[in-house]
C-alpha cells in the first residue's frame, strides 16, 4: 500500500511464489532475464522445493545465435534482484504460445511440477 493509500498490484495471485515465507513476483523476475541480451522470450513459474516450499523456474527462449548457461542467468538475476527471488532452475527451449502469441503459463505450471520436465 502506497502513502497515498493506493495499492499497486504487480502480478496476478496465481504468478506470486511464495518461497520460504517470502513472496516474489513472477513478472519481476521476467523482466531481471529479459534484461539479459541473449533472452528473446522468458516465462517465471513456481516450482515445489522441500526447503523453501516454492522456488522460481524460469523457461527462457534464447535470441537466434546467443548462447548462454543457467549459472549464467541466475547470476544475471542475482546481480539485479534480491538473492532468493533469482531462479534456482532455467529450462531452456521454446516456450508454449497461444495462437496470438501470448505465453501459455498453465502448461508451464504442469512442467514445474513434473521432476522429469525439469531434469
Amino acid at each position: 500500500i502506497h502513502p497515498d493509500g493506493y495499492l499497486k498490484v504487480k502480478d496476478r495471485g496465481k504468478d506470486i511464489i511464495i518461497s520460504g515465507g517470502e513472496n516474489i513476483s513472477s513478472l519481476e523476475v521476467e523482466d531481471a532475464l529479459h534484461r539479459h541480451p541473449a533472452v528473446f522470450a522468458a516465462a517465471v513459474v513456481a516450482r515445489p522445493d522441500d526447503k523453501w516450499g516454492e522456488t522460481p523456474c524460469a523457461y527462457v527462449e534464447l535470441q537466434p545465435g546467443h548462447e548462454v548457461t543457467q549459472h549464467e542467468l541466475i547470476d544475471h538475476c542475482r546481480a539485479i534482484l534480491a538473492h532468493y527471488k533469482a531462479p534456482t532452475a532455467v529450462v531452456f527451449g521454446p516456450l508454449p504460445k497461444t495462437s496470438t502469441g501470448k505465453i501459455q503459463k498453465f502448461v508451464l505450471r504442469q512442467r514445474a511440477h513434473s521432476a522429469s520436465a525439469i531434469a
